[in-house]
C-alpha cells in the first residue's frame, strides 16, 4: 500500500512589516503579499479572478485580484498594515490599490518602484546612402 503523506497545517505568521507588491503591466497585474524578506505569502493575478484574454488587462480585474489577495492574506495572516510597492505603468495601478484599501488595510507607504534608465539603449547607425 501506498504510504500517505500528510501535508503540514499552514500556521499563521506574526509580521510586523507586511509587503505588497502591485506588477501593472500593460497586459496583466499581479499581486504578492510578502512579508519583510521577501518571501511570498499569498498572490493573486487576473487568472486568479476568472478574468479571460480581453478583460485581463482592465482597472476592474486589477482590483478584484487586489481584494483576493487582500482576502486571503487577512484570513490566513491577519494583516493590518502595508506598504505598497507599485512597478510598471499599467493604467491600473491606481485601481488595484483602492481594491486594498476598500478591505480595510492601512497602507503605510506606497512606492513607485519602477524601472528608469539611467542612459537607454544605444541608438541605431544612422544611414548611409
Amino acid at each position: 500500500m501506498a504510504n500517505i503523506v500528510k501535508k503540514p497545517k499552514k500556521t499563521k505568521k506574526i509580521i510586523q512589516n507586511w509587503q505588497v507588491h502591485v506588477l501593472a503591466s500593460f497586459n496583466n497585474t499581479l499581486i504578492s503579499v510578502t512579508d519583510d524578506k521577501g518571501n511570498v505569502l499569498t498572490w493573486a493575478s487576473w487568472w486568479s479572478a476568472w478574468f479571460k484574454w480581453a478583460r485581463e488587462a482592465t482597472p476592474y480585474a486589477a482590483q478584484v485580484a487586489a481584494e483576493q489577495a487582500i482576502t486571503k492574506a487577512k484570513t490566513l495572516h491577519s494583516i493590518e498594515v502595508v506598504d505598497v510597492y507599485v512597478k510598471w505603468i499599467g493604467s491600473w495601478r491606481e485601481q488595484a490599490i483602492r481594491g486594498l484599501i476598500s478591505w480595510g488595510v492601512e497602507l503605510r507607504a506606497i512606492y513607485d518602484i519602477t524601472p528608469v534608465p539611467h542612459n537607454g539603449c544605444r541608438p541605431k547607425k544612422t544611414r548611409s546612402l
